[in-house]
This record gives structure tokens, C-alpha cells and sequence, in this order.
């Protein structure tokens, strides 16, 4: 069954992700970003351009030429990519076909929007069976 983790209370959300994302990728591990808006895609494309300082994620959007030798892709849609491990959810909806995921990775941050719909979330895993670890991101500071 596909484990679910949602990190709550980021102060900046797609700085959250990034940093999370920055984790997995020195663990060796790839994964799928879903990131249907496409500011949010952009904006996380930067951040993972930029941080951490003295370093380098490895990333491509999907559609990209490369995308099939480099560890962290970010998508709009998840329709016909081989990459079932990972997915970091940055929309507000639950993602299309999550269940062949074996982990799905849910960043919220501190706004009222963001918090309901991760609380939505929430609820439609719950009520599916799904067990959920939480992970407070205003305790790291």
C-alpha cells in the first residue's frame, strides 16, 4: 500500500519541497514532482537551480529529451512516466493514479488555502485506508 507523508506548517512551501527533494536526491533516490500550475513548476525549478548553495539537484520537466537519465522530474501530468517510487504532490488535488506510487510526499505550508486543501487530502486518504505520518516543518526551528 503506498505510504503517505505530509510535511506541514512550511514556512515556504516550494522552499520545503526543494529541500526535501535535495534529501532524496543525495539518498539516491529519483522521483516525480507533480506540478500541474505551471508557476509553481517554475518557481521549484529555481529554487532547485539555486539551492543548496554549493550544490546541484539534477532536474528536468518530463518532457524533456533528458528526462530518462536524470533522477528528479517535474511534471504536469502523470499519464505514461515509467517512475512509480516517489511522487512529491505540489498540487492542491490528489494526484491522478497515486496508488502505483509507492510513496506519495505532501509539502503544506502556513497559508488558509493550502491548509484546507492538505486537510481534503487528508481526509481522502484517510477515508480510503491509507496510513498517513505527519511531519511539523515550523518544529525544525
Amino acid at each position: 500500500m503506498t505510504q503517505i507523508f505530509f510535511y506541514h506548517n512550511a514556512a515556504d512551501r516550494i522552499a520545503a519541497a526543494a529541500a526535501l527533494i535535495g534529501k532524496a536526491y543525495q539518498q539516491r533516490k529519483a522521483l516525480l514532482v507533480f506540478a500541474p500550475d505551471a508557476e509553481v513548476a517554475d518557481t521549484l525549478d529555481r529554487h532547485l537551480w539555486m539551492h543548496p548553495p554549493t550544490g546541484f539537484v539534477p532536474h528536468v520537466r518530463s518532457n524533456s529529451p533528458l528526462a530518462a537519465e536524470t533522477p528528479v522530474l517535474i511534471t504536469d501530468t502523470l499519464e505514461s512516466l515509467p517512475q512509480n517510487e516517489r511522487l512529491f504532490n505540489l498540487s492542491a488535488e490528489i494526484p491522478p493514479g497515486f496508488s502505483r506510487f509507492t510513496s506519495i510526499i505532501e509539502v503544506v505550508g502556513k497559508q488558509e488555502a493550502e491548509r484546507l486543501a492538505g486537510r481534503e487530502r487528508v481526509k481522502f486518504y484517510k477515508d480510503r485506508g491509507y496510513e498517513i505520518k505527519y511531519f511539523d516543518l515550523a518544529e525544525k526551528h
